[in-house]
């Protein structure tokens, strides 16, 4: 017996020290996420002269925190920061380091397949034609702002966006939150290079996915209409809340839960691998609990609208015209990490 329990005590020391080794270089791994990105916004910032620091470094409060858009522009109304077009090489270079630092490697992907669609419609049309702002490209719109004191200990914020894209990556004691999130595409789907692009494919394809994996009986409770609008929690919509509504995701089979999970791992897996983890965990913790609400087409091409809403996760597609897509990602408990002001 005492063979027995000195086995069984073996096995419970050695599985606590598996559980606290892994837990140390989770939070190793964590900590040196942090330490790169602060390092690349230390790096940047010294590149830049008095005038393109104030600004591009600005304080973090409540207001410059929800400056963001998915329009065109930065001029501290829509978006705070400098845009990249008036930014010399090395500090355009420095400043995607910066934007790199903080994402996974399919994220930063993604956010540069949306910056080159500006490119991709610019080259659509003939020149004269062309929009330009300020005498730049589209693409040379995108703004980097970096909001407070980059550091492993304090709190502070990279935000990141253009046309269609709003990075918003809250730094807290070496944790990162990425909500609120904008990603879109105009054009969806474009050809550069030798290569077909399409930004928001993987979001894209699971979800149509999903869709034509529920049975009649789920469609009727996750389909509400055939008209596609426009997302509810966009850009300036950071106060307002939606009641959940659509399909259940606890009447879902595992096969239905698994591709709910890959599509709502779209949008979590443009942070850091570490970040990810965590949070596609938590939200799946919550499965039962989440909605799938959907509107419009069932066929792949079609416009469409659709809805995920859980407990710490609420994400929007909206494709109101063909080619045309925009979506948004939201943590209704830690959009900017629940900082309060």
């Amino acid at each position: 017996m005492r063979r027995v329990l000195a086995i069984l005590y073996s096995l419970v020391i050695g599985a606590v020290l598996v559980a606290t080794i892994a837990a140390q270089r989770g939070q190793q791994s964590s900590r040196a996420i942090t330490e790169r990105a602060v390092g690349a916004a230390e790096a940047f910032l010294a590149m830049l002269t008095p005038e393109q620091r104030a600004l591009t470094g600005l304080e973090l409060n409540a207001k410059t925190r929800s400056t963001w858009s998915n329009v065109p522009g930065c001029d501290g109304m829509i978006r705070n920061g400098l845009p990249l077009g008036v930014l010399t090489s090395a500090q355009e270079q420095a400043a995607m380091a910066l934007v790199a630092a903080a994402l996974s490697q399919k994220g930063l992907a993604k956010v540069m397949a949306i910056v080159d669609a500006e490119e991709a419609r610019e080259q659509s049309v003939p020149p004269q034609f062309r929009r330009t702002a300020r005498g730049k490209p589209w693409r040379k719109q995108f703004c980097l702002a970096v909001l407070g004191q980059p550091s492993t200990a304090g709190t502070w914020m990279l935000q990141f966006g253009g046309h269609h894209l709003a990075l918003n990556i809250t730094f807290v004691r070496g944790r990162r939150a990425f909500t609120p999130t904008h990603t879109g595409a105009d054009p969806a789907i474009y050809s550069l290079g030798q290569g077909t692009v399409r930004p928001l494919g993987d979001e894209t394809d699971a979800a149509f996915a999903l869709i034509n994996m529920l049975t009649l009986e789920q469609r009727e409770k996750a389909i509400a209409g055939s008209v596609a609008p426009d997302l509810v929690l966009g850009p300036g919509e950071d106060s307002r809340t939606i009641a959940p509504a659509g399909l259940k995701a606890s009447t879902l089979t595992m096969a239905q839960r698994a591709q709910l999970l890959a599509l709502i791992g779209a949008w979590v897996g443009i942070a850091d691998d570490d970040t990810a983890a965590q949070k596609l965990a938590e939200i799946r913790s919550h499965l039962d609990d989440t909605y799938f609400l959907w509107s419009g087409s069932t066929l792949p091409g079609g416009l469409v609208y659709f809805r995920i809403q859980g407990p710490t996760v609420l994400i929007e597609y909206s494709m109101q015209e063909p080619n045309h897509v925009h979506t948004i990602y939201r943590d209704p408990t830690n959009d900017y990490a629940g900082i309060a002001f």
